[in-house]
């Protein structure tokens, strides 16, 4: 027996995998340069059976999870988080109160924001939006090409600033 996310399965076989993505550049002789490799999110094939009175109401728990992209912790013969990215199920005369499935987890990362709250004091300040932009000149209309503009004053001791 496994379960996933407390809901109890039948799991026949388990099939991790892990991969990675290797770079090759060619050379003019001999084999390719492998330069860079980069890991793969690992991923879990399951395959079972659900049955018992409650197998549609536990299909339609584990499509809800797949759909709302929960996170979905499988325990069987490996111990496996992820999102459930697919689903299938056989209702075929073999199982008779309910029905084999596969499913497919696959491993992710969640990426945290980086709130201006949480930051510190010097960095927020930083990192604050600006309240003051300045004066801004408007857009002039049809026929009022001729209004004068207001001659920008700076602060005295800054480079601009009319000596």
């Amino acid at each position: 027996m496994a379960t996933i996310n407390g809901i109890y399965v039948l799991a026949e076989s388990e099939d991790p995998r892990y991969e990675v993505d290797a770079t090759d550049q060619p050379v003019e002789e001999g084999v390719d340069i492998t330069d860079h490799v980069q890991r793969r999110p690992n991923t879990l094939d399951v395959s079972g059976y659900i049955v018992g009175d409650d197998a549609s109401q536990i299909r339609d728990k584990l499509k809800a999870i797949m759909g709302k992209g929960e996170i979905a912790t499988f325990q069987g013969r490996n111990l496996f988080t992820g999102l459930i990215i697919s689903l299938s199920t056989k209702h075929d005369y073999r199982v008779s109160n309910g029905f084999s499935f596969s499913l497919s987890l696959k491993e992710i990362q969640i990426a945290k924001s980086s709130y201006v709250e949480t930051l510190p004091t010097p960095i927020k300040a930083a990192a604050a939006p600006v309240i003051s932009s300045g004066r801004k000149q408007k857009k002039q209309k049809k026929g009022k090409e001729n209004e004068k503009v207001e001659k920008v004053k700076f602060k005295a001791g800054t480079p601009w600033a009319d000596e």
